[in-house]
């Protein structure tokens, strides 16, 4: 057993998985079934065996649905601020965990520790923020044309909310969906990737106790383990009014098309295509940082990732260099151990995945600057991240690899450049490292960016909670997170009061019996 996997014990037993194995369930606490089929978990740090857990049938899911069903009942009845204060109380359970749930992260998906931590943080975040959301679920009020008439707005709970996540961040977006949904008064059911189904485990475990110190009912939130047939029941479920799913552009639409033949609602947020302008202007000491941290964080699995590098040509031959020397020193190996800067890759797909990825490069006429091999472990998911000229017109370009390999892109213009970014069917999000304000403004205009992010001296990636996080084309419209976010989890209602002692009709129309 490696040293990480030793290391991991004490934070598995901390977040209440000690007694993880086929005869204990912990994929559905409730339903517990030695009949089950059994999924087995390995770590792709080390390519030890973690866990087992039970998979989740048709009769398990139509259980949740009743109990979801039940819960909201009571849910929707408690005060907002009430709502609030326990989703206040979780983000303190989450501060006092912070260390073994980011070891877990780290451990069970393979990013590095401090973005494991990071990504507890957000939750953490995600829930402060809810607090205060839950005293601000305010309406409009509107003048009525009519006299003696009051007109407002108001908001109320959809019902049910289904959560379908990814692998690459497997709690952060989970909590963002469900910390918002809770405040709105809203009950949730969860399926987290059927890659990640521990750490998804540990926060159901750490909510539990709260929710229970509370007296709260069973159902406000669900958690489900699952593959695709599960994720089909909730997309296709008319008592699920809102599915936000997080994955492939191929899944969302799958999604999209089930939920749209219902007339339900969906947040999707789907594959991204990232690019970062590096202008002639730019202060490129600080665009460096942000290139190769956009690049290889997260070993390139992140929706966010940077993916290609549109450079002026002035710069071009100065910043390849540069880059080809920094890609040379990263350290790969164990996330586990902070020295290191690129972990591995979730499994062995992904990296098959990677390595046909850099064939077709080399097959479409690109050429390979560095990396792009496959590096010998334990767990067999450890590559060396991959830098290549291409052009952006490349079949393999256009599309999103979730895997680190960067795109080095040549440019004269600005207009140019622009046109470049714009120039895939993704638009999640983007970004320009420029010094100069009518560049820079041009990029935020109508007419600039068509991502739903778009930053100007920092990164593609590491969104901040208080915006609203999504994006565009085939990344799918839906919005998550902040700003106001919150409206998606809502139905809102017009209401207008006469308290006069006659009727007039809108629009001066004359209606007499």
């Amino acid at each position: 057993m490696s040293q990480s996997s030793t290391s991991m014990a004490p934070f598995l037993k901390e977040l209440g998985l000690q007694s993880i194995n086929p005869q204990a369930s912990t994929g559905l606490v409730f339903f517990q079934d030695s009949d089950r089929e059994i999924k087995s978990i390995s770590s792709p740090v080390d390519g030890q065996h973690i866990a087992d857990v039970y998979v989740a049938n048709e009769s398990d899911y139509a259980k949740i649905i009743a109990q979801a069903e039940k819960a909201f009942l009571q849910w929707r009845q408690v005060p907002a601020p009430k709502r609030g204060e326990i989703i206040r109380q979780y983000g303190n359970v989450l501060r006092e965990h912070k260390q073994a749930l980011g070891s877990l992260v780290s451990y069970e998906m393979g990013k590095s520790l401090q973005e494991g931590l990071g990504e507890v943080q957000e939750m953490i975040d995600i829930c402060d923020f809810a607090v205060g959301l839950s005293r601000q679920l305010h309406g409009l009020t509107m003048h009525s044309e009519r006299p003696n008439h009051r007109m407002y707005e108001q908001w109320h709970p959809l019902g049910i909310v289904g959560i379908i996540s990814a692998f690459n961040f497997p709690v952060a977006v989970w909590s963002w969906n469900a910390m918002l949904a809770a405040v709105c008064g809203d009950v949730c059911i969860w399926k987290p990737s059927e890659k990640t189904p521990l750490t998804a485990i540990a926060c159901q475990n750490l909510l539990d106790s709260v929710l229970r110190e509370n007296e709260m009912p069973e159902g406000v939130f669900n958690l489900i383990i699952g593959d695709y047939r599960i994720g089909e029941l909730m997309s296709n479920d008319e008592r699920v009014p809102l599915i936000s799913a997080t994955g492939s552009t191929r899944m969302g639409k799958k999604v999209g098309a089930a939920v749209g033949a219902r007339l339900g609602k969906s947040i999707l947020e789907l594959g991204g295509n990232n690019a970062i302008i590096i202008s002639e202007h730019a202060d490129l000491d600080m665009a460096m940082r942000a290139v190769v941290f956009g690049a290889v964080g997260t070993c390139g699995q992140r929706c966010t990732s940077t993916r290609r590098l549109i450079i002026h040509e002035s710069l071009y031959e100065d910043l390849k260099n540069r880059l080809v020397k920094v890609y040379g020193q990263l350290k790969i190996g164990d996330p586990l151990d902070q020295n290191n800067q690129v972990g591995p890759l979730i499994d062995r797909a992904a990296v098959d995945q990677f390595l046909a990825a850099v064939e077709s490069i080399k097959a479409q006429g690109g050429t390979i600057l560095y990396g792009g091999t496959e590096l010998e472990s334990e767990s067999g998911c450890y590559v060396v991240p991959c830098l290549a000229e291409a052009k952006n017109e490349f079949p393999i370009v256009q599309q999103e690899t979730f895997a680190p390999i960067l795109y080095l892109l040549k440019y004269s213009t600005i207009d140019e450049a622009i046109a470049m970014q714009n120039g895939v069917k993704q638009g999640l999000s983007s970004s320009i490292f420029s010094t100069h304000i009518l560049e820079t403004e041009k990029f935020l205009a109508a007419w600039g960016s068509d991502c739903g992010i778009a930053n100007v001296n920092i990164g593609t990636s590491g969104a901040e909670i208080g915006g609203a996080f999504g994006g565009e084309k085939e990344t799918g419209g839906g919005r998550e997170s902040g700003s106001d976010a919150w409206k998606a989890y809502m139905r809102r209602q017009t209401n207008t009061i006469n308290y006069g002692t006659e009727l007039p009709l809108a629009q001066g129309i004359q209606f007499d019996i």
